[in-house]
């Protein structure tokens, strides 16, 4: 990156610059070097759409299970704190002992991000499968993690982070509630919204009586304020906001449990930034209850009216799923969830009424999270085969972001490269537009913090662009 920067800057000096930021791009944008030292040095705002986990990059992960002693599974290469009962598991220590310790390592890094991928198994099965087996280090080591991406932000002039840091610990006992369950699921595959929400009722009474407020309020006192007043989180250069979520996987009931207590986390704490749902949107659960789901956030939203949320929608490809199944996600998180954002949004073109659809989330300020690096690997959709341009065409509000820069190995700034190259009608006053969208559009809670977020991004422009005046 310092050889890059360097050319950039050797470049300037060569030919002094007679054009504004904009001319200069213009004619750089086949050059990807240039593009790179343009855009680490440009200003990008906020990253909206960022899962903590998976940005935080695999070395320093590997390191801690290393330097901890962790097992690792031979066959899944997962690793673990104490021996499981099943699988071939051996201790770190004893890889070394034997030599095999930088072999384990090569392949450790192949199964826990995309590096080296090499197509030998399903790119969205490497992708999500990844999670679970670095999890293990990520548990007692937030801190260092959220340090990591922090010094990474202001390395590439990222001054806000919402990051979907931590699902909100719970051992509340819901097993008296399991018949909700099986009711919950008639009504949906009838499609029976009003007996659903007076299910959704019940349950939610019930939750209350079991004290579903105490887990939000520990959450958020015991770890989330701490943890962010600790480390010192917000400066004059950085800001990090947390979003809430739940996983879609689970059984309707739990789902609903901790979604309840995500939002009365996020209506209680300034520093969370609304509620998510997240996990393979192709998953067996996800496919059967997302119906459900959205009406689960709808009812939420009836309770708590000023808890703004941002829903995974449309991850979903020709080939993912059957081609039926690609036509009404998107529809459901805006039309019965009602979601204030939407995260991928790449099946759209095939979505029902597409056109009415794409209207109306530009005319409510429904802005799409775009993910160009994460959707061209996981779902192998790029270029003109990527709905950016539609969305862009409808002018639905637009914010860039890196979705899990780790797993990806990728940043921010590759995703204003990979914009600027394969879209040569996006120009540099609607690539400054995207970058202002992702303060206008967050849902950071007190408007003098967006503002003065705002400000900043004003002076940090103004110093970028005089870079480009005449020398």
């Amino acid at each position: 990156m310092t050889r890059i920067i360097t050319l950039f800057c050797i470049f300037i000096a060569q030919i002094g610059f007679s054009q504004s930021a904009g001319g200069y791009l213009e004619k750089i944008r086949n050059n990807e070097a240039l593009l790179t030292a343009f855009f680490q040095q440009m200003p990008k705002g906020g990253d909206l759409h960022h899962h903590f986990s998976g940005s935080v990059y695999a070395e320093p992960l590997l390191e801690r299970a290393i330097a901890e002693d962790f097992y690792l599974n031979l066959e899944t290469l997962g690793v673990s704190k104490t021996k499981p009962s099943n699988g071939t598991w051996e201790k770190f220590s004893s890889l070394k002992n034997q030599g095999k310790l930088d072999y384990y390592q090569q392949q450790i890094m192949q199964t826990w991000s995309i590096k080296d991928y090499n197509g030998s198994v399903p790119s969205d099965d490497l992708f999500f499968d990844s999670f679970m087996k670095f999890e293990p280090t990520i548990q007692g080591h937030f801190a260092e993690g959220i340090l990591e991406l922090k010094k990474r932000a202001i390395a590439e002039n990222v001054s806000y982070i919402e990051t979907q840091l931590s699902t909100i610990p719970c051992d509340m006992n819901v097993s008296d509630l399991g018949d909700f369950n099986i009711k919950l699921r008639e009504a949906a595959n009838q499609k029976d919204e009003k007996t659903v929400l007076k299910l959704l009722d019940d349950l939610y009474k019930a939750l209350q009586k079991k004290d579903a407020k105490k887990y939000a309020e520990d959450f958020n006192n015991n770890f989330l304020a701490k943890l962010h007043k600790d480390l010192k989180m917000d400066d004059e250069k950085f800001t990090m906001r947390y979003q809430n979520f739940v996983l879609r996987f689970m059984e309707p009931v739990d789902l609903f449990k901790n979604l309840t207590i995500a939002f009365i986390s996020s209506s209680e704490s300034k520093l969370t930034a609304g509620v998510n749902i997240v996990s393979p949107e192709h998953g067996e659960n996800s496919m059967k209850d997302y119906w459900l789901h959205m009406v689960m956030f709808k009812y939420c939203h009836s309770k708590f009216p000023d808890v703004k949320y941002t829903l995974h929608a449309g991850e979903l490809t020709l080939g993912l799923v059957q081609p039926e199944e690609l036509t009404w996600h998107i529809n459901d998180a805006i039309y019965v969830a009602r979601a204030n954002r939407i995260g991928h949004g790449v099946d759209i073109a095939y979505e029902a009424n597409s056109y009415d659809l794409l209207k109306y989330m530009a005319k409510n300020n429904i802005p799409i999270e775009i993910n160009l690096a994460s959707n061209e690997f996981i779902l192998k959709v790029k270029e003109n085969r990527h709905p950016f341009t539609l969305y862009k065409e409808f002018n639905v509000p637009v914010v860039i972001s890196t979705d899990d820069a780790g797993i990806l190995r990728t940043n921010m700034t590759e995703q204003y490269v990979l914009l600027a190259k394969r879209y040569a009608d996006v120009n540099y006053e609607t690539i400054k537009k995207y970058v202002y969208n992702s303060i206008n559009f967050s849902f950071i809670q007190g408007d003098s913090v967006k503002k003065q977020l705002l400000k900043e991004l004003d002076n940090r422009f103004k110093n970028f662009e005089a870079k480009f005046s005449k020398n």
